[in-house]
């Protein structure tokens, strides 16, 4: 597990959770970048391919594709392609929601039922990188859906999981503080205090796929990070 004077990934720490000759699923840490930006920080992308680099002592460049992204305050799986061949499929797979991603969040309120599912349109806003969620088409919204059930109750919050439908910019974030379920941590989105690790207890919990070569469902699930929480939720 990570240690607090280096919370983000490295070559050293990665927790890779499969790997093959195409694929390479790790579980991202709070605070990791999945691809570059702006702040200039190292992007997870980089430390796989020092990470592959050196477990087979590769001379040139790595190839390493890009499938799909998570927010920098959260944890959990990302898959990425290790060869040019799987990537178009894997990006196919993800742009027509043939893939079933489940995760986890938890919120300081209840929702209003034990299980349902949450519809809204969503404008995003890049100046301020936040999402609105409203309940009816409105100019340059778009629909986002998610299922989710609440399947524990802490002392003071509830274990939600979450089935997304779409992949929206910020969208469970979104939606659930639109029904004022506010994501533990997430102040952007209505909670009343930060985590002390500047993340948000929102969880890509597990991800099923086809295979992008063997043609073979393969399905992948990560253990959220270490934290009272979530050692709370993982608890019998």
């Amino acid at each position: 597990m990570s240690s607090n004077n280096n919370p983000h990934s490295t070559p050293s720490n990665l927790q890779v959770i499969y790997e093959d000759n195409h694929l390479i699923v790790v579980n991202k840490r709070v605070g990791d970048i999945v691809q570059g930006d702006k702040t200039g920080d190292d992007p997870l992308s980089e430390v796989v391919k020092q990470y592959l680099k050196e477990k087979y002592n590769k001379p040139g460049n790595v190839y390493l594709g890009v499938v799909h992204r998570l927010d920098r305050p959260t944890s959990g799986i990302v898959l990425f392609s290790k060869t040019s061949k799987a990537l178009p499929r894997l990006n196919k797979m993800f742009a027509q929601g043939e893939t079933k991603k489940m995760y986890w969040a938890v919120v300081k309120n209840a929702p209003p039922q034990e299980n349902g599912t949450l519809t809204h349109w969503l404008v995003r806003n890049p100046k301020q990188n936040k999402s609105y969620a409203h309940n009816k088409e409105v100019p340059n919204s778009k629909k986002a859906e998610l299922d989710y059930k609440v399947i524990k109750e802490l002392d003071n919050y509830f274990l939600l999981e979450i089935d997304l439908k779409t992949g929206r910019h910020h969208q469970i974030r979104a939606q659930l503080a639109a029904i004022g379920c506010y994501i533990k941590g997430d102040l952007k989105y209505g909670a009343d205090r930060s985590n002390k690790d500047g993340g948000i207890h929102l969880h890509a919990r597990s991800l099923a796929i086809m295979h992008p070569v063997q043609k073979e469902p393969i399905a992948f699930l990560a253990p959220p990070p270490e934290d009272p929480v979530w050692n709370a939720c993982l608890s019998e």
